[in-house]
């Protein structure tokens, strides 16, 4: 049990590492927005610690990777509540994706593709819609529409909606090919 918890601490602090390294290497990441938000292969490494250890490995890497972005100063923070919200928040809820660890593990323990390329998709769906929620929510309050005469909730919905859609896609995709190519690699030792 002791080596168990061990390897998950391991995993937690090299996915997480791993996170913070795919959002600020430029090449790897697409950053077109002035607040904020990018394109990029970041959320992989939460989700694969949520498929392997459930929520508590996919909310703690998750969690870790938001304070990362602020302690490196990568973080866009206006406010401190703001800061909370688009770091803390939104990055830890990525990590509902581990909500589907169980039925991904089993899924590719018994060599339904179908099956986990759903649950791999519902996660990485859950995760992402999360973390837009915060971000529109931080949006709203904290920003004003950069488009004169637009309403602050349409400019925040299509602010945060312009990259968390593609980095969904692109990272459920990713994920699905992981899984797919190694899976007994990606699944949790017992």
């Amino acid at each position: 049990m002791r080596s168990n918890r061990t390897l998950f601490l391991i995993e937690v602090a090299v996915f997480t590492a791993l996170a913070l390294l795919l959002d600020i290497i430029p090449f790897l990441s697409i950053k077109l927005w002035a607040q904020g938000g990018s394109v990029s292969l970041a959320m992989i490494p939460v989700f694969i610690v949520a498929f392997r250890w459930g929520l508590k490995g996919g909310l703690l890497s998750g969690f870790l990777w938001g304070i990362l972005q602020v302690a490196v100063g990568t973080g866009y923070v206006l406010h401190p509540v703001q800061g909370l919200i688009d770091y803390m928040l939104a990055f830890t809820v990525i990590g509902f994706a581990g909500v589907f660890a169980k039925q991904i593990q089993e899924a590719v323990q018994s060599g339904h593709v179908k099956t986990y390329l759903t649950y791999i998709t519902l996660g990485a769906f859950l995760g992402s819609m999360l973390r837009f929620a915060a971000h529109f929510a931080a949006g709203v309050v904290f920003f004003e529409s950069a488009v004169e005469g637009q309403s602050v909730w349409l400019y925040s919905f299509l602010y945060n909606v312009s990259y968390i859609i593609p980095s969904f896609i692109i990272c459920s995709i990713a994920v699905f090919l992981l899984f797919h190519k190694q899976p007994r690699t990606l699944v949790q030792a017992a």
